[in-house]
């Protein structure tokens, strides 16, 4: 097995971070520019409708927005430098706290959607490549794709719509809303699922009829091996490389798709929080917020990749080879 400390590991945790900072520094320049591209003006909004020209024109000075961008941009570089990302200008937090006491509900439910699409995308895709194995069963194979196609065309927000008509409204089995108790994970975990349940398991289902055919899998089952074992010592190894190649763009993007089934199920995260600060013009905020999230969305990314290359260390070779 592989060291982190023989040789290509280094090389390839230097890329690795390189990508990392370089993806940070991106991203700042991002989430700065973006907010100056919403509509309207900010410090009309915090100064209120019935504010005069002078005490807009005060307010504009107070929040710093009449100095030229390099100048807020420098001053935005610096608070980061810090560790201070600024001051909400709706509430007048610090929107360093205002993340902190949202952010644990946001990857609550985006750490759940993860754990459920990673142990359901797996055991539905093997399940279905195997009992169609040698064209057996097409009906199967014929249904799985038209449903995990429909599952993948209908919109996060639609989904959860769905959920909470049939579950909170008709069947009034679990809550619409809020976070008061662990039924509350429920809907907004299932929705934020769906989607990447019904791409992964499309991916392991392809990967796995190709992983039973192999000759390996053909001798496991001439010497008699039960099934479990089969699926667990043999198929599963072998699909981990290409399952979690997939995964990262996958999984960062149910972060994303967190921040929307927020606004669905009235969750108090991040999404709610970005939501409300672009309609109030809360620059600080909506930068803290997408900041953030796409932090961690680059670290996901990144996280997954080290731990491909401790499932395959082949991926250094090849990382190398690339370079």
């Amino acid at each position: 097995m592989y060291s982190i400390l023989t040789r290509p590991w280094p090389a390839f945790l230097l890329r690795k971070t390189a990508e990392l900072l370089l993806a940070l520094a991106a991203l700042t320049v991002i989430t700065f520019a973006i907010v100056h591209l919403i509509p309207g003006d900010a410090a009309r909004v915090v100064a209120g409708v019935d504010a005069s020209p002078e005490q807009v024109e005060a307010t504009r000075v107070r929040l710093g927005l009449d100095q030229p961008l390099p100048a807020q941009f420098w001053n935005y570089l610096a608070g980061l430098f810090t560790g201070d990302l600024g001051t909400s200008y709706r509430t007048g937090q610090p929107v360093a706290d205002v993340i902190a006491a949202r952010l644990p509900f946001t990857a609550s439910i985006a750490l759940f959607g993860i754990a459920v699409t990673l142990v359901v995308s797996l055991a539905l895709g093997l399940a279905v490549a195997g009992l169609t194995r040698g064209n057996r069963n097409p009906w199967l194979d014929s249904a799985f794709g038209w449903t995990t196609g429909i599952v993948l065309a209908l919109p996060v927000y639609v989904i959860g719509a769905v959920l909470i008509v049939v579950f909170a409204v008709n069947w009034r089995v679990l809550p619409a809303a809020g976070a008061d108790s662990m039924a509350s994970y429920v809907l907004p975990t299932v929705a934020i699922a769906s989607g990447p349940i019904a791409s992964m398991s499309r991916l392991v289902r392809r990967e796995a009829a190709v992983v039973l055919e192999q000759d390996y899998m053909r001798t496991a089952r001439g010497w008699r091996i039960s099934t479990f074992r089969q699926f667990a010592k043999h198929a599963v190894p072998n699909l981990l490389a290409s399952t979690l190649t997939l995964s990262g763009l996958i999984l960062a993007g149910m972060i994303g798709g967190a921040i929307i089934i927020e606004s669905v199920f009235a969750w108090p995260g991040l999404g709610r929080a970005v939501v409300e600060s672009i309609i109030d013009r809360d620059y600080p905020l909506t930068r803290g917020v997408v900041l953030t999230v796409g932090a961690v969305a680059v670290a996901l990314n990144i996280a997954i990749d080290i731990v491909l290359a401790l499932v395959d260390p082949r991926t250094l070779r090849a990382g190398k080879a690339l370079a």
